[in-house]
């Protein structure tokens, strides 16, 4: 006889056990669905009831998951059987706290659909299940928990990667209050997230759940609950008993809960008490429920392989379908039989809209598969860019010494400028980072914005950089405009999966219902004098490149600068972009190009409203010269590198021009073929690295468009990059474009 499999297992356990429970004493009048389930809880019969669809609901849907896959006609099998508990939380909440939620808080999902009437959540996972393309909230780009109508933000693989953001929105909720500014959340809101045990052993956890400590231990509001559903298991690896409770039972000012998973009556009670906690102190708080995993981490798991078939049998007992059932007919609310008949109920239903979703249409081209990745709607920037300079804004806040009365700047002076420019013209603006408030940065930047802002938009945060894009995360998602500071390029990378994995993934996973404008900026590259190494002088930008609709831009000197970012503030306002605006640090106060004292790397502030054109479209590069001899191409450092090269040239009668790329991505892809066209030899000046360095990028654009001119490139070297005077033997020089020039001309 063929052994069940893990679900037919689970499935007959359970109608087993339901049929043996023990009934009540004879109904002789309808059940009071307002009274208590017991004398010791909150749980009303007619909410018990509620849970207890919510949760078979939740079963079914898992055991369609495996069946829609047997067919060939799903693709997502890690469910939440065992998690159901987790609808009891939903219950304790409001529809309108947003929610941010584990991969297995199915439970939860239809519990709050529950709340929210003409929702039809089976369906919305059914579709998600099949990857139908009118699945609502992805549309049939992932099986995700997301509504925007439910507050509930999509996530993807939730391994404690959307912790740092719910830390961001809860902080977002009461800046927004205090700043007087529109929210997507009621002011009186909380942000809930939940997570596994094995996600809580993450650093990605670890340091959102630190943020949200320190930031209520200063006194300011952190109303977040994290909801940690304990199984025990993070695949095949155990959690060792007590871990998560010794870990978080004890860590103010965040107040710890507990609930037994098994218990929905307890669970409830537990969750209205972290609940109203939060609520009410605007503190942080950790609901830690025990719970159990059926089914293996996913239908691919072999879990016998890492478990005894006793261990997961004796784990049927702990059911939580169970544990309700049970509770609703002591109450005399079900009997046991009606129990079995809802259960079947729920599958015949699941079954049917199962047999309806696999019949949707699928996504069926790249173009309709992107269209939500990253919309750009230019004439609409260009129009946002300009209004920045709104006239009666400017004058409240600079009076009669406006950004363009300055003179000449220099680049960071240029973005200081327009800092306070978009500080008064966009109300919902925040800048943030370690060190730019009092200080006003490390190299001056945001020097002088506190003071004239406030400590409400412009502040310092703790040392994580995790944490600070989850702010931006969490503040864009909720309606504001964060630019958030990385002091470092280098201090970047231990935290990209907040760009790459969160960012720039919403829209996308969301059909645009969600989005988290952003504009990070970074101080990076290389060629500081007498300072660095690879830590404060990093040339790795790959990183940034290969995230899939990210603008990256690159000022080089500071008229640049500001119009640049003028354009990204904008595109994150109207079209909901993550930038990310890389600094040249080395060019901060740079203000000679040719000779000491020239001030030729300075330029004048322009404002916006004096000319329409003061910002500069995504994608569009800069022309220096007009040469017909040799085009070089370049960013950053290697712009003010190459303009002195291409002075060197022409006096030897070689005439050159300069292409400033200006944003890495997208890349300024027509600029380039023009000025490569222009004089049929190209000389790309890279100081990224030659391998995965941007020059590849610009010479396979080249190639693809079919250039048929000369092309050559000059780069840093694969190295990292040393201290001290060491490091010009890996970077680009000036004699290296030189020579590089030359071997192309001859």
């Amino acid at each position: 006889m063929r052994e069940p499999s893990p679900e037919e297992a689970l499935d007959q356990h359970f109608l087993k056990a339901a049929r043996a429970l023990e009934a009540a004493a004879t109904r002789t009048q309808p059940p009071d669905l307002a009274a208590p389930v017991r004398p010791d809880s909150q749980l009303t019969g007619g909410l018990a009831l509620e849970l207890f669809d919510a949760q078979l609901g939740n079963r079914h849907l898992d055991l369609a998951a495996r069946y829609l896959r047997a067919a060939g006609d799903g693709f997502y099998t890690i469910g939440s059987a065992g998690h159901e508990a987790n609808a009891a939380v939903a219950a304790a909440l409001r529809p309108t706290d947003p929610a941010l939620l584990h991969y297995r808080s199915g439970a939860f999902y239809l519990a709050r659909a529950a709340q929210v009437p003409g929702t039809d959540p089976l369906r919305d996972v059914l579709l998600g299940l099949v990857t139908a393309a009118d699945e609502p909230i992805a549309g049939g780009r992932h099986k995700v928990f997301g509504h925007a109508g439910l507050a509930v933000i999509p996530q993807t693989s939730t391994i404690a990667s959307h912790l740092p953001r719910a830390v961001g929105v809860a902080f977002a909720i009461d800046r927004a209050r205090k700043l007087g500014v529109t929210s997507r959340w009621p002011g009186d809101a909380i942000a809930v997230t939940s997570f596994g045990d094995a996600s809580a052993n993450h650093s990605t956890a670890t340091g959102a759940i630190n943020t949200a400590c320190q930031v209520a231990y200063q006194g300011l509001p952190m109303p977040v609950l994290f909801v940690c559903e304990d199984n025990g298991l993070g695949i095949s690896v155990r959690t060792p008993a007590g871990w998560i409770a010794a870990t978080y039972s004890g860590r103010p000012p965040m107040r710890y809960f507990f609930a037994d998973g098994t218990d929905p009556a307890a669970c409830y009670d537990a969750a209205l008490a972290a609940a109203a906690y939060v609520r009410t102190k605007r503190a942080p708080a950790f609901l830690h429920v025990k719970v159990v995993r059926f089914m293996a981490h996913a239908g691919s798991d072999a879990e016998v392989s890492y478990r005894s078939s006793a261990e997961i049998t004796a784990d049927y007992e702990r059911d939580p379908l169970l544990g309700t059932a049970q509770l609703l007919v002591a109450a005399g609310l079900l009997t046991p039989a009606e129990v079995v008949d809802r259960y079947e109920a729920m599958r015949t239903q699941v079954r049917a809209i199962a047999d309806d979703a696999v019949t949707h249409r699928r996504l069926a081209s790249g173009a309709e598969i992107a269209a939500p990745l990253a919309p750009r709607h230019p004439d609409h920037v260009a129009r946002r860019a300009a209004q920045a300079g709104d006239q009666r804004a400017r004058a409240q806040a600079f009076g009669d010494r406006p950004p363009e009365a300055a003179g000449q700047l220099t680049l960071a002076d240029s973005i200081n400028r327009a800092l306070a420019d978009a500080l008064a013209s966009y109300p919902h603006l925040l800048v943030f980072g370690e060190d730019v408030g009092r200080k006003g940065g490390v190299y001056g930047v945001t020097r002088g914005l506190t003071r004239r802002f406030g400590a409400g938009r412009v502040f310092d945060t703790l040392l994580d950089e995790q944490s600070i894009l989850g702010l931006g995360l969490g503040a864009g998602v909720s309606g504001q405009l964060p630019v958030p500071e990385i002091q470092y390029l280098a201090y970047l990378h231990n935290a990209e999966d907040q760009l790459r994995g969160e960012a720039a993934s919403l829209q996308f996973f969301s059909t645009g219902q969600f989005r988290n404008p952003m504009v990070v900026r970074v101080a990076g590259l290389a060629y500081q004098k007498g300072f660095g190494g690879h830590f404060h002088n990093d040339n790795a930008v790959a990183v940034l490149r290969d995230i899939p609709g990210l603008v990256v831009a690159v000022p080089a000197r500071g008229d640049d600068a500001a119009a640049m970012l003028r354009t990204c503030l904008a595109a994150a306002d109207i079209d909901g972009s993550v930038c990310v605006f890389l600094e040249p640090i080395a060019l901060y106060h740079t203000r000679d190009l040719y000779e000491p004292g020239d001030d030729g790397w300075l330029s004048p502030y322009t404002a916006p409203h004096r000319w329409a054109d003061a910002h500069v479209p995504i994608g569009r590069g800069r022309t220096y010269g007009d040469g017909s001899d040799l085009t070089l191409v370049s960013f950053g450092n290697g712009i003010p590198m190459s303009l002195r090269v291409a002075r060197r040239l022409a006096e030897t009668g070689i005439g050159a021009r300069v292409l400033d790329l200006r944003w890495l991505a997208p890349l300024p892809v027509d600029d380039l073929l023009r000025e490569a066209d222009a004089t049929g030899r190209v000389l790309v000046v890279d100081e990224t690295r030659r391998s995965g360095g941007v020059s590849e990028a610009v010479i396979t654009a080249l190639a693809d468009a079919g250039y048929r001119g000369r092309v050559a490139r000059v780069t840093s070297m694969d190295s990292f990059i040393p201290l001290g005077d060491a490091a010009a033997h890996v970077l680009v020089s000036e004699a290296g474009i030189e020579k590089a020039a030359s071997d192309l001309l001859s």
